[in-house]
């Protein structure tokens, strides 16, 4: 068992939080990447930094949706803490908790939006979100690099970069660049 259990409290901050962070995930679950990062690591020392990164590389890596990473994100803090019955406890509580609020609110708002698309107010709303959105992208990608960067790491934050030019700028498939990512990690590590 490890230094530190959670209690009921904990159990229901942790679905609360996510079910908060479901109404903020524009852009998908992944946008809400540095709040679950301050929240879990940086907050309440739930995670590491390796975790955190771990579960959205393998989340991201899996087929499936990306909101995986939610799921085992809450697996790995109730496994730590209170095993095998805690980790699918905090699983299915963190995914539900990110679920529920967003696809309720999404549901109702999409049908409303399609009976009043021609409304201007409509309209500015829908490109309003662009530049939320891209915000969110942005800080998720900020807090991922630098989660474990340290000075000697200049060539992955070249690398990052440089991918972000290159999906911005060209219409090279994202895979190529993965690949490219990997091969070059691989090399460096």
């Amino acid at each position: 068992m490890s230094a530190w259990q959670l209690n009921w409290q904990d159990w229901w901050e942790l679905f609360s939080h996510f079910m908060q962070l479901s109404l903020m995930a524009i852009g998908g679950a992944i946008t809400t990447t540095p709040e679950i990062h301050r929240y879990l690591v940086t907050e309440h020392g739930w995670l590491t930094d390796a975790q955190f990164n771990s579960a959205i590389a393998i989340a991201q890596a899996a087929p499936g949706p990306n909101v995986l990473f939610i799921a085992l994100m809450g697996w790995n803090v109730g496994l730590v803490s209170a095993g095998w019955l805690g980790a699918l406890a905090a699983m299915a509580g963190s995914f539900f908790g990110i679920l529920l609020p967003s696809s309720v609110l999404t549901l109702g708002i999409t049908r409303w939006m399609a009976a009043n698309h021609k409304r201007l107010g409509v309209q500015a709303f829908k490109a309003g979100l662009v530049p939320v959105t891209l915000a969110l992208l942005v800080s998720t990608a900020y807090v991922l690099t630098t989660a474990n960067a340290k000075s000697t790491d200049w060539p992955f934050w070249l690398l990052s970069a440089a991918t972000a030019m290159i999906v911005w700028r060209t219409k090279l498939h994202l895979l190529w660049l993965l690949g490219v990512g990997a091969l070059v990690g691989a090399l460096l590590v």
